[in-house]
């Protein structure tokens, strides 16, 4: 969908592939591909475009967010999974392409193991949503659509 005015790049990294299967009690029954199908439906009523990508390497969801500089991105929306308390490499990708982006959780990572308490993320993320399960990426792509609005008319 590219050449709206405004185009997203959603990213979701290790075992969101799994989502409907792994856990649901923590990260909810809807599959990925369920969730990222809403999203379109609601970038399209926004009127932007959505690009998905989701990955289990880090190295792939890096070389995703280096392509966003130049391929029309304007904003990202990132589930980095356990990628969240790990990854200063993909920290610094985010950083060093200059667009904003909103940091989604599904479950709340406050309220669980120590270790996932800490992110790289949300120091440098327009805002972070937890704890809501699948709703938090809608109203991060809401978030999004809004702030991009206000920055260059839509």
């Amino acid at each position: 969908m590219a050449g709206h005015a405004h185009d997203v790049l959603l990213l979701n990294g290790p075992n969101l592939n799994l989502l409907g299967r792994r856990e649901p009690g923590i990260y909810g029954a809807r599959s990925l591909e369920d969730i990222v199908t809403g999203l379109r439906k609601e970038a399209a009523a926004l009127g932007i475009g959505l690009t998905a990508f989701q990955s289990n390497a880090e190295h792939e969801l890096v070389d995703r967010v280096h392509a966003a500089a130049d391929d029309g991105t304007a904003a990202v929306l990132i589930n980095p999974g356990a990628f969240t308390h790990t990854s200063v490499a993909l920290r610094d990708a985010l950083t060093g392409i200059d667009l904003p982006f909103i940091e989604v959780h599904l479950s709340n990572i406050h309220a669980r193991e120590p270790f996932r308490r800490h992110s790289y993320f949300s120091d440098v993320a327009l805002g972070s949503i937890v704890g809501l399960g699948a709703t938090g990426y809608t109203l991060a792509l809401r978030a999004i659509a809004s702030h991009l609005q206000q920055q260059g008319g839509a």
